[in-house]
Parts: structure tokens; C-alpha cells; sequence
């Protein structure tokens, strides 16, 4: 059996929302839907695993070492001094859909993130761990806004400086009350980056800008400006052609005053209506409805043996 510091951890990641408009690979919120991963270092064979999945995914995803979080686990000990992979018993209740815009492969790769600095006794929450671990989950991700929120909690602005990948959390004000429609198709990224073009015109570059700059005072300080700071030209047009019924979604709540935007990559819509404000009857049919608070908190770890 390794050596391990620690031998049983749990983990309870957030999902996150990403762009929130004009915010392309830069903003990012946590949402209160969890999903939680247990491990267990076993006496199996070196870098093996046992995966058990109830909820999202169950069936359909790797019950042994390829795993995603099973691979993150074991690429990010070997970063923290860890080069023998353990065995692991991995247990998941996954309660986030998966591709959809709500961060689920951020979500596992910040579990295993997570997971791997709990088994080698290392305080995440202490600056340069969370620091350290940002950077190396987002490395995985390939950009930082959701696994950033999801690793720190509430809403996050992230960016990358000499080639590490870099954030901060600050309070979204208290009167935002996210709510999510979640439709039955699935998205995935890769696919939908690829509609983007390598270039936009000056004009809607800087209509992001603006826009992103007034999205961080509205989400903190004047949640009465939502509507104007989650406007986009940067990318949910260029992507219509993936899910139309979502963009038509968006527009459709906007036109009725709701401040609303896709999802991180999609198809799933984020709308931002004020406490108090029931959004409910303005969704077509094929959406659930989820109400999704902002989750203050990002990835818990439990120790527990």
C-alpha cells in the first residue's frame, strides 16, 4: 500500500457558470449544485482504481483508473512530490448534468485537485496552495473561469499573467438569485469554440470590454444593471447555429427585461433576475428550471481518515 499522508478524503466541488455575457474565458460564478467524490487509498495494485457513479453519468462513465478524476488525482500528487500513483476506491454522486454549461468537467477536475492535495495533507485553502492548485486545474481545463469559481466560490475574475493562470473571488451581491434552464440536449465545448471566428471587429471587442467591466459592478454592487452588463456580441451569435432554441431563450427574457446569457459553452441559459422576480413563466417547454444560489463557499474538503 503507498504511503500517503492521509488515506480517505471527501470532496464537494460546485457547479459554475462561465462568461456571464461578454466575459468570454474570464468571468465566472459557483452555483449551488454539488457534486461529491469520496477516495480511498487501497492496498490494490500501484495506480489502479475502483470507480463507483450514482446520479449524472452513472453507466455511461470509466469505472476504473481512466476516470477523469482518477487521472487528476494522480497527475496532481505527482505534481506535489507523489510520483508512485496510488490505488484508489472513488466513490461520486454526480448531481450536475453533464454537458450542458454548468461546469461538470471543471467540477471533476477540481475534485480531483482537490482529492490529491487532501491525500497529501496539503491545506488548499492557504494562498499559495489555492494558487498552486488554480493553475493546475485550469491547465487541465484549458482556461480558469470555471474551475476557478469552482475552486474558490462566488463570482470570480480570472486572467493569465508570464504564463500562470490567475484569479480572485469577490461577493456577488446578495439580492442575485441565478436560475438556470437546462435543456435535454447535451453540448459539447470543443464543438461550439470551434463556430467562433479567430477574429472580431473592433467595435464589438470593445463593447466587451465595456460590458465585462459593468458586469463585475453590477453582479457586487447594482444588480439593476444586469440586463445592460450581460449583453454579448463576442460569441453567443456565432454560436446560434449549435442551439438555437437556447439563443432564442435568451433573447426571449431579455426582451422582457430579465437579464440573461448562455451558459459557459451551452446549451444550458443562465438568467440573473433579482430576488423576489419569478422568471418560471416566461421558459418554453424542454427546460428544467433549477434555481441555483450562489454557492460562497467552492470546493469543501472533508479529511477523514
Amino acid at each position: 500500500m503507498s504511503s500517503f499522508p492521509v488515506r480517505e478524503v471527501g470532496v464537494e466541488v460546485p457547479a459554475s457558470t462561465a462568461n456571464l455575457g461578454s466575459g468570454f474565458d474570464a468571468l465566472g460564478m459557483a452555483l449551488s449544485l454539488h457534486d461529491k467524490v469520496h477516495a480511498r487509498v487501497t492496498d490494490g495494485p500501484v495506480g489502479s482504481a475502483t470507480v463507483s457513479v450514482t446520479g449524472q453519468g452513472a453507466g455511461s462513465l470509466p469505472a476504473d483508473e481512466r476516470h477523469l478524476v482518477v487521472r487528476v488525482v494522480h497527475d496532481t500528487l505527482s505534481e506535489l512530490g507523489f510520483p508512485e500513483p496510488p490505488a484508489l476506491d472513488l466513490r461520486c454522486e454526480n448531481n450536475i448534468p453533464h454537458s450542458r454549461g454548468l461546469g461538470s468537467s471543471a467540477a471533476a477536475i477540481v475534485a480531483g485537485v482537490a482529492l490529491a492535495h487532501g491525500l497529501a495533507g496539503i491545506d488548499l485553502r492557504a494562498t499559495e496552495n489555492a494558487e498552486r492548485a488554480l493553475h493546475l486545474a485550469a491547465v487541465r481545463e484549458g482556461h480558469a473561469d470555471n474551475v476557478a469559481a469552482s475552486l474558490l466560490g462566488d463570482f470570480v475574475l480570472a486572467w493569465r499573467e508570464s504564463g500562470r493562470f490567475r484569479a480572485v473571488s469577490v461577493p456577488v451581491h446578495p439580492d442575485v438569485a441565478p436560475v438556470a434552464f437546462v435543456p435535454q440536449a447535451e453540448s459539447a465545448t470543443h464543438l461550439t469554440r470551434g463556430l467562433l471566428p479567430e477574429q472580431v471587429p473592433h467595435a464589438d471587442a470593445a463593447f466587451a470590454a465595456g460590458r465585462s467591466a459593468l458586469a463585475v459592478h453590477a453582479l457586487t454592487r447594482d444588480p439593476s444593471l444586469l440586463l445592460a452588463a450581460t449583453d454579448d456580441r463576442l460569441h453567443q451569435d456565432y454560436r446560434e447555429p449549435a442551439w438555437p432554441e437556447t439563443v432564442a431563450l435568451v433573447r426571449g427574457l431579455r426582451s422582457e427585461g430579465i437579464a440573461a446569457a448562455v451558459s459557459g459553452a451551452g446549451p444550458t441559459v443562465l438568467a440573473l433576475p433579482v430576488k423576489n422576480v419569478d422568471v418560471r413563466d416566461l421558459v418554453p417547454s424542454g427546460f428544467a428550471v433549477l434555481d441555483l444560489p450562489v454557492d460562497r463557499e467552492g470546493v469543501r474538503t472533508r479529511v477523514e481518515a
